[in-house]
């Protein structure tokens, strides 16, 4: 027998979390953990009192604001200059290529031997899409994946702390790069939402080369992140619920609730993180003003208290009052966009393929922000 203990499997911590201890300080001095459905939804609903603004560095020294970590009133001016491009009418329009995009993707995967899911479809794809989007040529999407997964994966460090050089070094090569694209638009405008947002002219006038590097970072990051992730429990929940995979081949339009409930069941993003900007009492607990609250989406999804059966993928669960992307006025930007490629994923695997194992199961990371970072699976 090994001497090395089994990681907990984090929905055991989580409901563990939800029955004892529903908003907790796991370390003195620590953020407050928030694990509660209902408590979850209110810290993300009160953007006043739960603040986005969460970094520690100085103002002077952050450039411009990032939709992600600002409050009103800048928050809504970003969003609103950018939202346009995400309205569900713009983004049905790219359907027919997204489809095109997960055919090819899907037919260079080999069959019945291993591969990385990670590397073959699951991140090429929303990068494709989003780069797409920015005008980038399909040379440096791979450029493009390494640098968004380099900054994500440091994001706790360059938001409390100092970055990594690597991360540092990956910001400053997309910047760069950005900044080069964003220079030449400027002299030549196109239609692609770069150009869009280069020319775009906003009450405070044009936006300037911060906010715009800001945007692109913004999108390229959190634009693929969620779909990485949204894949990758795809794959996991026909591993581990074949049926599934044969129920959608037979009834297609399933694909819809099915990505739902993969939304809930394997939460692409496990946790966010806001700031108090007063005293708040939560579930019977006073948080001081200033200190972190990390309200855990994972195990908000799997809440007893609001979800039957809640450790039991329900492919057509209804209601499903999942926070899987998020709630309040940062409800995930590229929401509409991760659930159609999640869709036309789901679908074509489906339509492919008898069944979808994964090869290490026992390595296949639960919880990681934006899903695993590989995935090897076997299809047939």
């Amino acid at each position: 027998m090994s001497d090395v203990a089994e990681p907990m499997n984090p929905y055991d911590g989580f409901k563990l979390l939800r029955d004892h201890a529903p908003v907790t300080q796991i370390e003195a001095d620590g953020p407050w953990q928030v694990a509660r459905h209902a408590d979850v939804h209110a810290v993300m609903r009160d953007h006043a009192t739960f603040s986005s603004d969460v970094s520690i560095q100085p103002p002077e020294e952050r450039g411009a604001p990032s939709m992600l970590f600002s409050d009103p009133p800048v928050h809504h001016r970003l969003r609103k200059l950018v939202s346009v491009a995400f309205k569900p009418s713009q983004i049905q329009k790219q359907e027919a290529q997204i489809r095109a995009r997960c055919r090819a993707l899907l037919d260079a995967m080999p069959t019945q031997s291993e591969v990385d899911l990670v590397q073959a479809v699951a991140a090429p794809l929303p990068v494709m899409v989003i780069a797409e989007m920015l005008g980038v040529e399909d040379g440096d999407m791979a450029t493009f994946k390494a640098w968004s997964d380099e900054i994500f994966s440091n994001i706790g460090e360059i938001l409390f702390g100092t970055a990594s050089p690597e991360s540092e070094a990956a910001a400053a090569e997309m910047n760069a790069y950005f900044l080069q694209r964003i220079n030449h638009l400027r002299r030549n405008p196109n239609n692609h939402l770069l150009g869009q947002l280069v020319a775009i002219e906003t009450e405070d006038g044009r936006l300037d080369d911060e906010e715009l590097l800001s945007f692109c970072r913004l999108l390229l990051i959190a634009g693929n992140e969620t779909t990485t992730g949204l894949i990758t429990a795809s794959a996991r929940i026909f591993h581990e619920e074949p049926q599934t995979l044969a129920q959608i081949k037979q009834r297609p339009e399933l694909s819809g609730t099915f990505v739902e409930e993969a939304l809930r069941y394997y939460s692409p993003f496990s946790a966010t993180v806001r700031r108090t900007t007063k005293e708040v009492e939560l579930a019977g607990q006073t948080i001081g003003a200033g200190e972190l609250v990390v309200p855990l989406i994972a195990s908000a999804n799997r809440d007893e208290r609001v979800f039957d059966a809640p450790d039991t993928f329900v492919m057509e669960r209804s209601p499903n009052p999942h926070l899987g992307m998020g709630f309040g006025i940062h409800f995930c930007l590229g929401a509409h966009l991760a659930r159609l490629e999640g869709k036309i994923v789901v679908e074509q695997m489906a339509e492919r393929y008898a069944q979808v194992v994964l090869a290490n199961p026992e390595k296949a990371a639960i919880g990681d922000l934006g899903g695993p970072k590989e995935l090897a699976v076997i299809l047939g």
